[in-house]
């Protein structure tokens, strides 16, 4: 029982003890010795040592639940004995060649990779991180297309390298420096806090407060947002052709925001009208983490022409894909084209070891059942709490907004949401942040939870809510 009089769950793992650098040298070396850019989470920023699946210690041996899997990147729980297991008896073998050389992870995790995915999806590029994926993918479009134009949805991010910064439509992530001409934002199809959608308007169990006149599965704010799309096609784009439109199936660090049903199948539609190929950012939403369906565009009826994927794909190894079709891949060859770390037998053997978890341990069934259950119960927060003003997401993909009141829905000011955030912590839970104003939890932990994981995770967040207003009522 912690202080605050929560539960806290078992779990069948014995701490390790702590050996190295003490904290207060640690904090020094990061003052000297990195990059000030590299931000830090907490007043008395948490020191990690250990973890276990769902589970991380610091270096004083106390323990967390992680309900943010290191920026939704641990997918099938930390230090898995089976990647790990993999990892070694690959590292035992052969550690690093480049693909300029065959070897035989690479080759079978393409098939086993490729399998996962429909239509003609059947060529991968394998890389180190998701910016560089959607970077390659920028890339191969204007050179299939012959065209340059890109679209992306206002309040996207599709990383931060020298030219995906300029897909990026959170300005908190931009720099002062000119980004690549022909980057177009459309307007953010969000039935929470955009100009249209309500109560009807989303897939997922919580809808949003907000009412609408919309029926079930004919969602009028779509038609709205669209016509948003189809302006920036007359006035902001060649009539001739454009290269790409980029979207996450589910908006990660933006927010957890959700789109209007059927939106982005009448946008891919509109963009294959123009020539343009589809891109499907599933960084953050593949791998069965919306609980339905192997990845995130399939909860949306569409099929892209490039599929950009990283995070979870290596459980935290630096491994990212991007897959497309055989024609589409092509375009690389008309110039040599070379990564150094693309596709290393350690990162193959990691990334085919975690499709055979997901499969065995039943990872989508998990994250469909405990996400439901877990969105149900922070729904009574909603309720229950002024400051709560919207809880949405599908499967483990969770996000909940804070705000001064549910009807203004200004969002809660930073210095309240890091009291919140700061008591979370002490209370042994780790959660996320997101969004353009930084006032959304992000819940997205790794995917084998309990429901006692998630009971626990909304007990901590109901009493960081509680202790917040007891505060401001004094």
């Amino acid at each position: 029982m912690l202080k605050s009089g929560v539960p806290f769950p078992a779990v069948d793992r014995a701490q390790t003890t702590y050996y190295g650098i003490s904290y207060d040298n640690a904090k020094k070396m990061r003052q000297e010795r990195l990059s000030p850019a590299l931000f830090l989470y907490y007043k008395s920023p948490v020191m990690l040592n250990q973890g276990h699946m769902q589970w991380i210690w610091d270096h004083t041996g106390k323990r967390y639940l992680d309900m943010y899997a290191g920026i939704v990147t641990v997918s099938v729980g930390h230090c898995h004995p089976k990647v790990n297991q993999a990892a070694r008896e690959q590292m035992d073998k052969l550690w690093h060649t480049t693909n300029i050389y065959m070897h035989p992870r690479i080759h079978e995790y393409a098939e086993k990779l490729t399998e996962r995915l429909p239509g003609n999806l059947k060529v991968c590029f394998f890389c180190n991180s998701g910016s560089e994926a959607n970077d390659l993918a920028m890339l191969m479009a204007k050179l299939y297309t012959g065209a340059t134009d890109i679209i992306s949805l206002r309040n996207a991010y599709h990383g931060i390298n020298g030219c995906t910064v300029g897909l990026c439509g959170v300005g908190s992530w931009k720099f002062m420096v000119p980004g690549i001409s022909g980057i177009h934002h459309t307007m953010n199809p969000d039935p929470y806090k955009g100009l249209w959608g309500g109560s009807h308007c989303r897939d997922s169990p919580v809808q949003t407060q907000r009412q609408c006149s919309c029926e079930t599965n004919q969602c009028q704010a779509t038609n709205q947002y669209i016509e948003q799309l189809q302006e920036i096609f007359k006035y902001s784009l060649p009539k001739k052709r454009i290269a790409a439109f980029f979207a996450e199936s589910i908006q990660g660090v933006g927010g957890t925001v959700q789109f209007t049903k059927g939106y982005l199948k009448k946008a891919f539609e509109m963009v294959r009208e123009r020539g343009g190929l589809c891109v499907s950012d599933e960084v953050q939403t593949g791998f069965v983490r919306t609980g339905s369906h192997y990845w995130g565009f399939q909860n949306h009826d569409v099929v892209p022409d490039i599929v950009t994927m990283a995070k979870g794909i290596g459980n935290g190894y630096p491994l990212a894909a991007v897959v497309t079709t055989p024609e589409i891949s092509k375009t690389l060859s008309e110039a040599t084209f070379f990564n150094t770390f693309g596709g290393n037998p350690v990162a193959c053997a990691v990334g085919s070891t975690v499709l055979d978890i997901i499969d065995e341990e039943k990872h989508m069934e998990n994250c469909n059942r405990i996400g439901k259950h877990l969105l149900d119960q922070l729904a009574k927060l909603r309720d229950e709490f002024e400051i709560v003003g919207d809880v949405r997401g599908k499967g483990l993909m969770i996000g909940v907004e804070l705000v001064t009141s549910k009807e203004s829905k200004n969002p809660l000011p930073v210095s309240d949401m890091n009291d919140i955030f700061e008591d979370c912590k002490e209370m042994g839970l780790i959660i996320g942040k997101g969004g353009e104003s930084g006032n959304v939890f992000r819940i997205k932990p790794p995917m084998c939870i309990t429901q006692a994981d998630a009971d626990f995770c909304v007990a901590v967040m109901r009493k960081a809510f509680s202790n917040y207003v007891q505060r401001t009522n004094n």
